[in-house]
């Protein structure tokens, strides 16, 4: 091979890696908006499944008797 093949195939290597970088840094810089909007789909799909407008859920039969305080002491038995 003579020097002007060798020219060639080095400026060819070159031009690959440049290339190469260009595209990874494109790609690089796009992360963080793909990340943001997958947030914010996330978020939409978690306020559309959630139940809204609907009563919180309560025990079937509450107790009628209301709950001790901390500060009483409980009933002693006769």
């Amino acid at each position: 091979m003579d020097g002007t093949a060798i020219i060639i195939i080095i400026l060819a290597i070159a031009g690959v890696v440049t290339i190469t970088l260009y595209v990874l840094k494109g790609v690089l810089d796009q992360l963080p908006d793909v990340f943001d909007s997958a947030g914010q789909a996330r978020d939409a799909w978690d306020r559309l499944t959630k139940k809204t407008g609907e009563a919180p859920e309560t025990e079937e039969h509450p107790s009628p008797l209301p709950p001790p305080a901390d500060d009483e002491e409980p009933p002693v038995a006769a």
